[in-house]
């Protein structure tokens, strides 16, 4: 079994800081300031709907808490395709970079680059038609930052995530300190226009804004002191986004009320715009706009490190597994995952795109959580490790009892889209045995 992080010839240059805006600028993208209406539709008070936010927030920790103690396991390039192949072979691995490169990863970039393009042509009063055109720009820019290296790439994108960061506190700000909170105890209200409505159907587009806490896992290679710095970055970015979240949903309750959350479709620009006016309203679509743009920054190029390791695999083409002499980045996998989502940007639809990608994404995490038994009973007494899992095994099987469930009821919910990412995985079985017979892989 290859280390991916050694004989792949990765640099760890990511420190703990770095770490940590990975985590918080692979999370926070766009779901928080274009999903809450959505979330305010499909619950009954806004009380449901933080209760929401936060149960998700909550599960999301338990699922990021499993996935520390593996990347302190497995600090290796690849992330969740390396739990599967170790634990389920290599066919489990296969399916989820197939996934990964089709759905998961491409599906949600290409769907919060519309989110940018669509806030960035709100800025700038540009016409609807700029809008795909934006996006595969913007897809475009960030890939070309990192083909330099990996350096420069965090640099970048700790400067999107400090700038989303200040959007938020902003926004927040705003919400709470100038519009008032004594709003906040009618805004927790039951809303008459939606009695009786449950909050399961909230789910998907909920997690979809937290999908993204294992992105720093597929860049483990490539962080310092591992076993150390993996477990510190993802607890300490879950706990900031989960209080942004829950800060933010709370300033959009304060502003707008259930009722009229539930009819926004950008409900920051309009508590920004109800509080600052034009000027407000302005101000955090840009925040948005950079806030979307580093989100799929983290997508790419923590894509690329999975194909690269299915290419050093033999899973898929040689050619992906190279990495730049002098960068030390995986340049052939960046631009091939970057084509596939300018194209699904180019040709989907937003609603489409976030039902895929989440769907597959969580089903993703829980087969990822399940590893951890297997290594629990092939690793231990091998080698010390700085992080395990507190109330071990109750949090992975929480975790994945729960995200069951979901997938369940979002298969009977939204049978369509959510079954199309489901025969998408499926269909990449017949594709792995074909390829295994036509080429000649290298066993993991």
């Amino acid at each position: 079994m290859s280390d991916s992080s050694t004989s792949a010839g990765y640099i760890r240059r990511l420190s703990l800081w770095d770490a940590a805006l990975i985590v918080v600028g692979g999370i926070i993208g766009g779901g928080i300031f274009l999903n809450s209406y959505i979330a305010a539709q499909r619950t009954s008070s806004g009380l449901t709907l933080l209760l929401v936010w936060v149960g998700a927030g909550v599960l999301t920790l338990l699922g990021a808490l499993c996935y520390a103690e593996l990347g302190a396991r497995r600090p290796r390039a690849g992330g969740s395709y390396v739990y599967l192949r170790d634990a389920f072979g290599p066919l489990a691995g296969f399916l989820f970079g197939w996934t990964m490169l089709l759905v998961i990863y491409s599906g949600s970039t290409a769907a919060v680059a519309t989110g940018f393009a669509t806030y960035t042509a709100a800025v700038f009063d540009l016409s609807p038609n700029t809008v795909r055109p934006l996006a595969v720009g913007g897809l475009v820019f960030v890939a070309g930052i990192n083909l330099f290296g990996l350096r420069l790439g965090a640099q970048i994108q700790n400067l999107f995530t400090l700038l989303k960061l200040l959007a938020v506190a902003m926004l927040v700000v705003c919400g709470l300190v100038f519009a008032g909170v004594g709003g906040g105890s009618q805004a927790l209200a039951p809303d008459p226009a939606r009695a009786g409505i449950g909050f399961m159907g909230a789910a998907l587009p909920v997690l979809f804004a937290y999908s993204g806490f294992t992105y720093l896992n597929n860049l483990a290679g490539e962080v310092r002191e591992p076993q150390r710095t993996l477990p510190r970055a993802l607890l300490l970015g879950m706990l900031l986004v989960i209080a942004a979240y829950a800060l933010v949903n709370i300033a959009y309750l304060s502003v707008l009320g259930h009722a009229g959350l539930a009819a926004s479709p950008t409900p920051a620009a309009d508590v920004m715009q109800h509080v600052a006016g034009p000027i407000g309203a302005k101000l955090i679509a840009i925040g948005i706009a950079i806030s979307t743009l580093g989100f799929c920054n983290i997508t790419l190029v923590s894509g690329a490190r999975v194909l690269q390791a299915m290419g050093e695999d033999g899973l898929f083409f040689r050619s992906v597994a190279r990495l730049h002499p002098r960068h030390h980045t995986p340049n052939v996998a960046l631009l091939l995952l970057t084509a596939w989502t300018c194209l699904l940007a180019i040709s989907g639809s937003y609603g489409q795109l976030l039902d895929y990608a989440t769907f597959g994404d969580w089903l993703a995490c829980a087969f990822g959580v399940g590893t951890i038994f297997w290594y629990r009973r092939h690793d231990d007494g091998h080698a010390p490790l700085d992080f395990r899992i507190p109330g071990y095994p109750w949090p992975p099987l929480l975790f994945i009892a729960t995200v069951g469930l979901i997938m369940v009821l979002s298969l009977h919910d939204s049978p369509v889209n959510t079954g199309i990412g489901l025969l998408i995985m499926l269909a990449g079985v017949p594709v792995y045995f074909t390829w295994r017979r036509l080429f000649s892989a290298k066993g993991p």
